[in-house]
């Protein structure tokens, strides 16, 4: 049927002959769709269709009138219309209304073996979990667990598989007195206690959670069987990083619908499992600072507009060989005292100083001596780099008590501590002794270097 021509303008009446009397049986039919279900026994007649389908003079009355109806159950808010403001003139096809009642017409309960709920928690800094929400399935190698003896325990609702190959490995490093073989005696002990908790059988998995660690709510797997996988003929078999391997590849195919992921802290293990298309990862938990700018590093780098932005006038003055700045502007409130700041820029002259004084909003800059010259050799150690001209500084200014030195091995902390504290003491007889500790190491180890 035909629909019947629209207003000519706003709040237009249509004339009686504009629709068929089929026409207005169904206009009826899609009023009763509109209005709001009140819970009320009396039935909609054709007078509360006509006042339903009147124009109104004000849009807010109509909205003030659907607020006012009383609220539905959640089981019709499925099925009735909200209450926007529409023109209700032009006819819209019917739908057909459930006579089953309202509790019947609610979705079914999603069950975990059809559609299970994806879970959002990281995983021991490992990302989300897969989106069929099925936790996924770890494979750890030798070296995270003499890593991190505690390793289990770290990925939350997932499942961990250790490959008979690990626990052999494992038994081999526990003899000594190093930290390695500390970790994986720790490990075994751990193991063992998980058996003990829940005993023998180990098909069906042990909860990480027996122990008391209740963040961790996997399971732990052992390879109780034989596992077939195909990998290259170049990779020899009897070699323990590639049967682990073979493991993850096998447990790939056996468990489709499950994301295996290797966990292992060799670079070179990670990288042949990805070309073979395996996916690895290193292992996170103990990395407390994955960004080192989060670290004080104690030095500064200036902007390269820091000049540009002062007064016109500077006030620097000369005392003895260093040369005092007088500084302001917005990098003065990321000082500290006894920072280093520098300034770096093609084409200038470089600035390398420490700040001595804050006030207010002004600084004040003390240029630094360079200790990369021959000529100002400490003990006949000269500095290498900028940061260990920095710390050069501070180890001989007699008016700093308190120096500490943060770096990798190597990088010169203790040859340079040494170096100032033999100069002060022997040549310029600022210091009677020096006392160097370290810490108490068992008998047999190597103790590193010593004076």
């Amino acid at each position: 049927m035909p629909l019947p021509p629209a207003p000519t303008k706003r709040a237009a009446l249509l004339s009686p002959e504009s629709y068929s009397l089929k026409a207005a049986e169904d206009h009826f039919e899609a009023v009763i769709d509109t209005l709001p279900l009140a819970p009320s026994s009396r039935p909609v007649t054709q007078a509360d269709a006509a006042e339903a389908s009147a124009p109104r003079r004000d849009s807010r009355s109509r909205t003030r009138r659907a607020e006012q109806a009383p609220k539905q159950g959640k089981s019709f808010a499925k099925h009735t219309a909200a209450p926007a403001v529409v023109p209700l003139a032009v006819p819209t096809p019917v739908e057909a209304r459930s006579s089953q009642p309202a509790a019947e017409t609610r979705a079914p309960a999603r069950t975990s073996t059809v559609s299970p709920v994806a879970s959002n928690r990281r995983t021991g800094g490992r990302g989300k979990a897969t989106s069929n929400g099925i936790s996924r399935l770890f494979v750890l190698d030798t070296n995270v667990l003499l890593h991190d003896p505690i390793s289990l325990f770290q990925f939350e609702e997932h499942d961990i598989f250790l490959p008979m190959i690990v626990l052999e490995e494992l038994d081999g490093h526990k003899k000594g007195m190093t930290e390695v073989a500390r970790n994986g005696r720790q490990t075994s002990r751990t193991l063992d206690a998980l058996v003990a908790q829940q005993g023998a059988d180990l098909t069906k998995g042990l909860k990480l959670s027996a122990t008391g660690h209740q963040t961790a709510r996997g399971s732990l797997f052992f390879q109780t069987e034989p596992l077939d996988s195909e990998l290259p003929s170049s990779l020899p078999q009897g070699k323990a990083d590639n049967q682990i391997l073979g493991v993850v590849h096998a447990l790939r195919d056996k468990f489709p619908q499950r994301e295996v992921i290797l966990v292992s802290k060799d670079i070179n293990m990670r990288v042949k499992a990805r070309a073979l298309g395996l996916a690895a990862e290193d292992y996170q938990n103990d990395k407390t600072l994955e960004d080192g700018d989060l670290l004080y590093a104690g030095a500064l780098a200036l902007p390269q507009d820091f000049w540009t932005r002062q007064s016109k006038t500077i006030e620097s003055w000369q005392s003895g060989s260093h040369t005092f700045y007088r500084v302001s502007g917005p990098a003065v409130g990321q000082f500290y005292i006894n920072q280093f700041v520098y300034f770096e820029a093609p084409g200038e002259p470089s600035l390398y100083a420490r700040v001595t004084e804050i006030r207010d909003k002004t600084a004040v800059l003390k240029t630094l001596k360079d200790f990369t010259h021959l000529k100002n050799a400490v003990w006949g150690v000269t500095s290498r780099n900028r940061e260990q001209n920095f710390a050069l500084n501070l180890l001989m200014d007699p008016e700093i008590d308190f120096v500490t030195l943060a770096g990798t091995a190597g990088t010169g902390k203790t040859l340079m501590a040494l170096a100032s504290g033999l100069t002060q003491v022997l040549d310029d007889r600022r210091y009677t002794e020096i006392i160097m500790t370290r810490a108490t190491v068992s008998v047999g180890e190597d103790i590193g270097f010593l004076p």
